[in-house]
């Protein structure tokens, strides 16, 4: 057995295939983990969502790639299985942190489904809830819960649920999924039901490609949300009871100033 160069810290057997999840953080290679380049640099194949595959093109020269569309999560981890079972040395590649919304925990489903023996090592990725955030300030200063918007795995009865509990705790709450060009409804209703606990001039930041060229940060109110451009690509953070705006950033106190003389 030798220690696993993938920068994981971890025992493995170098002759036996193995995969590795690896988080590109939001797409720009100054935010990209040594650990992740690591891992992609010495992967045999890498396998991945092509829209993120595509932002680090120059990390991928000499690899074999496989690489597929929107909805097709499972046929990608099987992939990965049959790949790493033959030998290889396998990285499933996600945008973000692959533990957060992403391929992690698909991966280890199907681990547990086949019983498989094969090595799984999971490298972090800074996540979009974390760039988005050092984008408008300091909004996540507090205790936070982040929600999905998408129903496509979670029934919609579920997020409003979910909506209900953080936002009457006081919760900042950041909108993972808030809007496509077909699910357009969803963040209204998380909107709506937001309003039934804070003030319409609440500070929202909407951070769309955090951290890649085409980014755009904008920051609103929640009465004023929905006029901004929301899309698949953007994280959505509405402040709690104390957030507050402050020249162009939003900020949300720890509670320092009640303690403490600043």
């Amino acid at each position: 057995m030798e220690k696993c160069d993938c920068g994981c810290g971890r025992a493995s057997n170098t002759s036996q295939g193995m995969i590795q999840v690896v988080g590109t953080g939001p797409g720009n290679l100054d935010y990209l983990t040594p650990a992740a380049e690591k891992a992609l640099l010495a992967a045999d194949v890498v396998v991945g969502y092509r829209t993120y595959l595509d932002l680090i093109p120059g990390l991928l020269q000499g690899k074999e790639v496989i690489s597929s569309s929107m909805l097709q999560e499972v046929d990608r981890c099987t992939r990965a299985f049959e790949l790493a079972e033959s030998g290889r040395r396998v990285v499933m590649v996600s945008g973000g942190d692959p533990g957060i919304y992403a391929m992690a925990g698909l991966i280890y489903e199907i681990a547990v489904e086949k019983n498989s023996s094969i090595p799984i090592s999971v490298i972090p990725g800074l996540a979009a809830v974390n760039s988005c955030a050092a984008r408008l300030g300091a909004p996540l200063m507090h205790d936070f819960a982040t929600i999905s918007l998408s129903d496509l795995l979670t029934p919609m009865e579920m997020i409003e649920r979910r909506l209900h509990a953080a936002a009457s705790a006081d919760f900042v709450i950041a909108l993972y999924n808030p809007k496509s060009k077909k699910r357009t409804e969803h963040i209204k209703k998380a909107r709506e039901i937001l309003l039934q606990y804070r003030k319409g001039s609440t500070p929202v930041g909407i951070v769309s490609a955090a951290m890649r060229d085409d980014e755009v940060v904008t920051l609103t109110d929640l009465a004023s949300m929905l006029d901004a451009d929301i899309t698949m690509q953007s994280t959505v953070i509405i402040g709690n009871s104390t957030t507050f705006s402050w020249r162009g950033h939003m900020i949300t106190p720890r509670g320092y100033r009640d303690k403490y003389s600043l």
